[in-house]
């Protein structure tokens, strides 16, 4: 059974602290696109527990940039590979692919496959999520690197947060788009109970990570069209509350220090985004 995909009494339940921590049933496919890797302890958490690890072109360049600078902490660097040559597979039209990290990933011990897609017609981040629906079926996602870098990016990201989760239900997988600053993802119409705090999940050793990551700011924002939403836990819940661009929308509200679920209801699909708490994000 995917537990990610768990469904209570007409709520989506929603667990990204067990996903992030590598509970069993919540596996995920780790992408990492083309934009700077401000928090290496968390997207060490990510890398060290993603079932498979997939770069979109430019995204292996992030990569091997972290990985020569994890080999300076290295005593002996001849006998080391350093902490990220395990990335499975680079796919995209390869126009920023460098050629260091063509050569590094590879070359033994790497042992990645780089594949080639020239259409012009779909971004390297559709191309790495359609290569992952192909090979892992129903498999949830991670995208490293989500909605960070220029606008024009950001929003054609979100943009494909929509196109690729049109089912009621996720049957493909769920999406979530992680920063070192924010989790954001996508509630489909419906009722949804999002558990931010989980004291009692942590397992293994982890950097970043832990039951308690979550600051206190969320979002829920109508992208696509105008819905209405009613909200618990919250500093300012609302009922029943009419939201859209160019009228009231809920922005910078509170997840209240005693919550530990948050429950959204929504007529149409709307962006939730919460804040990490911001620790040292150092390697």
């Amino acid at each position: 059974m995917d537990l990610a995909g768990e469904t209570t009494s007409a709520y989506t339940e929603w667990h990204p602290i067990k996903q992030f921590l590598g509970h069993p049933g919540y596996g995920f496919a780790l992408v990492i696109l083309n934009q700077p890797i401000n928090d290496e302890k968390l997207f060490r958490d990510l890398w060290s527990i993603a079932e498979t690890r997939v770069a979109a072109d430019g995204g292996a360049n992030r990569v091997y940039d972290l990985n020569q600078r994890s080999l300076l902490n290295k005593e002996n660097i001849s006998s080391s590979a350093g902490d990220y040559a395990n990335l499975n597979t680079i796919i995209g039209d390869l126009d920023s692919l460098s050629d260091q990290s063509r050569r590094f990933f590879t070359t033994s011990p790497a042992n990645c496959t780089i594949i080639h897609d020239p259409d012009q017609y779909s971004t390297d981040f559709t191309k790495a999520v359609n290569f992952i629906r192909r090979h892992f079926p129903g498999k949830d996602i991670v995208c490293m690197g989500g909605l960070g870098g220029r606008v024009d990016q950001g929003l054609s990201q979100i943009h494909h947060l929509y196109l690729f989760q049109t089912s009621s239900t996720y049957a493909d997988g769920r999406m979530f788009f992680l920063s070192g600053e924010s989790l954001s993802f996508l509630l489909k119409t419906g009722k949804h109970h999002i558990h931010v705090r989980e004291p009692n999940a942590s397992l293994g050793n982890f950097d970043r990570m832990r039951g308690d990551p979550f600051a206190k700011y969320v979002g829920i924002i109508p992208i696509k069209e105008p819905s209405v939403i009613t909200t618990k836990g919250l500093e300012w819940d609302v009922e029943n509350w009419p939201t859209e661009f160019g009228g009231q929308m809920s922005t910078s509200n509170h997840v209240l220090p005693e919550t530990k679920v948050v429950e959204v209801e929504t007529t149409k699909d709307v962006l939730f985004t919460i804040a990490l708490e911001q620790g040292a994000q150092g390697s």
